[in-house]
């Protein structure tokens, strides 16, 4: 491995035009912690061929800045699968911040977008089941002053998300040296009887997925070694998503692409298997609606849209892009706000278990229904 530059390069020191930029041990400890997110300070260091307060030094400096950033969630739990579920949402004129900050801080929403084209906001969703996600709809978004129209569509499966995404600047001693940790294959399995101390657990890790397990045994009122078995069975099942990131502007790949597209039912599936396969891909789902495939990409600039675009075509014949949506502003990205240069300021857990609607909203229009029309 190269030798990364001194610990005396500050960590998103400014380029030449003035914009913060990253060095390339910044690169390396953002993709060592992308790999293995809880791993100790000397063993990130022995990955990066640095000593460990330099590697927990740097990684302090970076989250200050909010350049990147860890965040731990939540997703698979419970006895049915979740509904992870895509909302686009038209707002009215002068309504979209408005309508954004409103929402920004609701538990079941993962990712809210400021995006191009026929929609204002495209927001990521997790909910236990369809009838959580009608009661969001219905009883929250549709409700909000500044809302024009929304469309639901679930994702019938996930077959790659941005956990999974690295910006691979490890040579192969480095991964290895982190191997034990790498991610799971999808789709997650999740636990499926949960208890309190699980979610409690969840909730901490969201806070601060680096905790000991002394610490969160502290937090608990439990065991270290209850802690511990409780955590193994969490990455057992892959029910933990942990997600290490990097502001896009300063990642290399500063343009962020959602397209819906039309496949042959019968191609879908391999089709999204080759797609997982490619750098760019960052979210890839099958859809409930008219278009079938959901793909996300992190593209090097405008210019490469229409390229990448072009590259789909020719691999994939048989697969139409009916739309696309350029990202202007991700609001919040697994579970974080962001600013509009896409720095970090602060977490929001997830907690898609809850009851999205808190009023009687929905009580009030079932008694309507049991009355009938009078």
């Amino acid at each position: 491995m190269p030798l990364p530059p001194p610990e005396s390069a500050a960590a998103g020191t400014a380029g030449a035009a003035g914009t913060p930029t990253l060095d390339e041990l910044d690169h390396l400890l953002i993709t060592a912690l992308q790999t293995s997110p809880r791993a100790e300070w000397a063993q990130i260091g022995k990955a990066l061929g640095v000593d460990a307060s330099t590697a927990a030094r740097r990684w302090h400096r970076l989250t200050e800045a909010g350049h990147a950033w860890l965040s731990c969630y939540t997703v698979a739990a419970g006895p049915t699968e979740p509904i992870i579920a895509f909302i686009e949402v038209d707002c009215a004129t002068g309504g979209l911040h408005d309508v954004a900050v409103e929402i920004a801080d609701d538990p079941h929403l993962i990712t809210v977008e400021h995006v191009t084209g026929s929609r204002d906001l495209v927001l990521t969703a997790v909910f236990p089941d369809q009838s959580a996600l009608g009661r969001y709809v219905g009883f929250r978004l549709d409700t909000l002053p500044g809302v024009a129209a929304t469309r639901s569509q679930i994702a019938t499966a996930v077959h790659a998300e941005g956990s999974r995404w690295r910006l691979d600047r490890l040579d192969p001693d480095g991964r290895d040296t982190l191997a034990r940790d790498r991610p799971h294959s999808a789709p997650r399995i999740g636990l499926r009887s949960p208890d309190e101390l699980d979610s409690r657990l969840s909730l901490l890790l969201s806070e601060d997925c680096r905790q000991s397990a002394a610490r969160l045994a502290e937090r608990t009122g439990v065991s270290a070694t209850t802690v511990r078995r409780r955590l193994d069975r969490m990455h057992r099942t892959d029910a933990l998503v942990y997600r290490c990131e990097v502001a896009r502007c300063l990642s290399g790949w500063p343009v962020s692409v959602t397209m819906w597209g039309i496949a042959p039912p019968g191609e879908a599936s391999r089709i999204a298997g080759q797609l997982i396969g490619m750098r760019e891909t960052r979210l890839c789902a099958s859809l409930s609606g008219p278009y079938n495939l959901l793909l996300t990409v992190w593209l090097r600039s405008a210019q490469d849209i229409a390229a990448f675009e072009t590259r789909l075509g020719t691999r994939f014949p048989e697969l139409t892009v009916a739309d696309r949506a350029v990202t202007l502003w991700p609001l919040k990205l697994a579970g974080q706000i962001l600013d509009p240069q896409g720095r970090h300021i602060r977490g929001v857990p997830v907690r898609f278990w809850e009851d999205p609607v808190t009023d009687r909203a929905e009580d009030d229009l079932v008694e309507r229904l049991r009355g009938g029309r009078g």
